[in-house]
């Protein structure tokens, strides 16, 4: 069956996939071809395919790399049908377990604090950084929604803020403090072109790019020692993450981050799980308390 491996992915070859995806299949069919025997890969079924499925996930393979191992396999038995070698495809009706679902990765609150009270300089766009990372950690803001803010957006009276979300859905958020005071400081010193609505803007005085934001915040995290690579999203969901484990209330947190579904907001219910399954580790007197001796005292 190696032979066949090999005709397979030369005809892949000529299909004019990438030599990455070749070396993939390959390695994807080789190690199937071990699992598979004293069978072949010509004469495997259904049910062997899906126990060599469920060993491989039973090793700790993800679902990611399961789904593209069954890829490489239906295309493999496709090729088969299609050179006469077989009437059907054992791979065809089988499905590789639900992807991992990845927990958004948030800031402590500490860590949050400490990354933003570092951002300081005497250059107006270090005040403009600060603004932009405090305005998005105050109000939960999604990268497209930070880089179409305008002037207009913000109401310095009541301190709102006017979000326009997916789908062109406005939602409006309250300004903490201190978002508020670093906004005017970076106000009193923007520099625009006359006809720049942008609340953020370059050293152009137009609107800031969503990259910018991203390399100007990750050139701030390393600046400032942070043990991890921090992205704007990032602070979208510690705003998440910090709100919900304060106060509890999933339906706010929902409202404020725009999510028309509570299932995209439950995620966050984890984390928060998460922290409180941390403290009470740290501080409940018998979270970790270690077991008992047996009594050997044949009187007791």
């Amino acid at each position: 069956m190696r032979d066949d491996i090999a005709r397979f992915i030369d005809h892949l070859t000529v299909a004019g996939r990438s030599p990455h995806t070749l070396a993939g299949y390959r390695a994807d069919l080789e190690t199937l071809t071990g699992q598979l025997q004293p069978k072949t890969l010509a004469e495997a079924q259904a049910i062997d395919l899906r126990k060599a499925l469920a060993q491989q996930h039973a090793r700790g393979l993800g679902s990611r790399s399961l789904a593209r191992r069954l890829s490489a396999w239906r295309q493999f038995y496709q090729w088969l049908q299609h050179s006469g070698q077989r009437e059907d495809n054992p791979a065809s009706a089988l499905r590789a377990p639900k992807r991992d679902k990845l927990l958004p990765k948030a800031l402590p609150v500490d860590g949050a604090a400490a990354l933003l009270d570092r951002i300081e300089g005497d250059d107006e766009l270090d005040a403009r950084d600060r603004a932009i990372f405090e305005l998005v950690y105050s109000c939960g803001l999604r990268l497209s929604e930070t880089v179409g803010l305008n002037l207009q957006d913000v109401d310095f009276s009541d301190q709102l803020l006017r979000i326009r979300g997916k789908g062109g859905k406005e939602r409006l958020a309250p300004i903490g403090a201190e978002a508020m005071r670093r906004l005017q400081t970076w106000l009193a010193q923007r520099q625009a072109a006359a006809d720049e609505p942008a609340l953020f803007t370059g050293r152009h005085g137009r609107r800031l790019g969503g990259r910018q934001i991203e390399k100007r915040l990750r050139d701030w995290a390393i600046k400032t020692g942070a043990s991890q690579h921090v992205h704007p999203h990032m602070l979208r969901h510690s705003f998440a993450s910090h709100l919900l484990q304060s106060s509890g209330d999933l339906r706010a947190v929902q409202e404020l981050l725009g999510h028309a579904n509570l299932s995209s907001t439950q995620i966050y219910t984890a984390l928060d799980f998460q922290h409180l399954a941390k403290v009470y580790d740290q501080a409940h007197p018998r979270a970790r308390q270690a077991p008992a001796k047996p009594d050997t005292d044949e009187d007791s």
